[in-house]
């Protein structure tokens, strides 16, 4: 009796051990098993039924229609040892199986829906996992209205709306997507924009539903025609404009031309020291520069459709070194010829003095001759 004791308590110690060999024989495998997120799919897309936990030592993978893996409900079946598939009574021709065991059906229909199983055979056991497959459909695009297509910069609002039942609905303005912020609005319900002050970079509004996660569907973009603007009026002439002035010769050639950002394209004005100019158009050429034609210019954009008006302004003087050779707007002298006047001038001076000083001479001379 005394003997037993230590022999029970070897046994207990083997058969404790060998539980535990058991146990971490049976941790080692972990169930296979389908993913979630690979169980929806989208009516004419290709759908992948991605098995998981699957180690390197399979023999067989095999798909089955319906929550049993009966011969009957076989798809199809691939054995990696010889590469070689097979096709069961549930094949439509749109099935296969990947050399990794996930089951690929090709152009998915509504009547796809269902269980599905997967067997796998690893040779000492054999495994099963079964998931239920949705396949949906996609809603169509969905359509968009705006209450104006035509409007104003910073004057016309805009208001438009997104025709879909679904619940989740994104806004994208000039293909950038937008939230209510202090330009514009998005409803409760997420199906209408109202811009406040529409800018001339709202050039199109499309809406967006994502009523399958990572299919979103974004409606045909609406166009709208911005009218801007004139803005950042601009003066370009043949010569230099100095201070507002621009400095030119008489007779010389001037081009003028005035340019502006505007939508649409403006009219232009010339004035000249106050008086509408006949002429019309951006530009304006003096062939030859005269007295008459100096004095201010200004340039008038104006654009009819958002009524603002801009001008630039600028004053043609007769060059500097032109002021020194000018007697009249008649006549011209140049520097030389006015310093050869000069020195005749005091000539004929000295010689006239000269004269008179003879005259007088002989003046006095002559009466003291008579009173002797």
């Amino acid at each position: 009796m005394g003997l037993s004791r230590p022999r029970c308590r070897h046994w207990r110690e083997l058969v404790l051990l060998a539980s535990l060999l058991a146990c971490g024989t049976r941790q080692a495998y972990s169930q296979i098993s389908i993913d979630p997120e690979s169980l929806l799919g989208i009516k004419g897309f290709r759908t992948v039924l991605v098995l998981q936990n699957v180690t390197q030592d399979v023999q067989e993978y095999s798909w089955h229609r319906g929550a049993n893996d009966t011969a009957e409900n076989m798809i199809v079946s691939y054995k990696p040892p010889s590469n070689t598939w097979q096709s069961g009574p549930m094949f439509s021709g749109r099935e296969n199986v990947t050399r990794t065991g996930s089951l690929v059906i090709r152009r998915s229909a509504l009547n796809d829906t269902g269980n599905y199983t997967a067997r796998v055979d690893f040779g000492n056991r054999t495994e099963k996992a079964t998931g239920y497959l949705s396949i949906q459909e996609l809603e169509k695009k969905p359509d968009i209205w705006a209450n104006a297509s035509s409007v104003v910069e910073y004057m016309d609002p805009v208001a438009a709306i997104c025709y879909t039942n679904a619940t989740n609905v994104n806004w994208y303005v000039d293909y950038t997507r937008v939230s209510s912020n202090d330009r514009m609005t998005i409803s409760p319900d997420l199906k209408t924009l109202i811009i406040h002050r529409v800018s001339r970079y709202d050039r199109t509004l499309q809406c967006e539903t994502e009523s399958i996660p990572e299919f979103p569907q974004r409606s045909e973009p609406l166009s709208l025609s911005v009218d801007y603007g004139p803005d950042k009026v601009q003066l370009r002439t043949s010569h230099i404009i100095l201070n507002g002035i621009l400095s030119a010769k008489i007779g010389s050639e001037v081009h003028m031309e005035c340019d502006a950002i505007s939508r649409p394209s403006p009219k232009y004005h010339w004035t000249h020291n106050g008086s509408l100019v006949s002429l019309s158009g951006a530009k304006i050429i003096l062939p030859s520069l005269s007295w008459k034609q100096m004095g201010r210019y200004r340039c008038i954009v104006e654009n009819p459709m958002t009524q603002l008006t801009m001008y630039r302004e600028f004053q043609i003087q007769v060059h500097r070194s032109e002021h020194s050779h000018v007697v009249n707007r008649g006549f011209y002298i140049s520097g030389a010829k006015v310093v050869w006047l000069i020195v005749i001038t005091a000539l004929s001076g000295i010689y006239l003095c000269g004269i008179l000083i003879y005259i007088l001479i002989s003046h006095f001379s002559t009466r003291r001759q008579r009173g002797t």
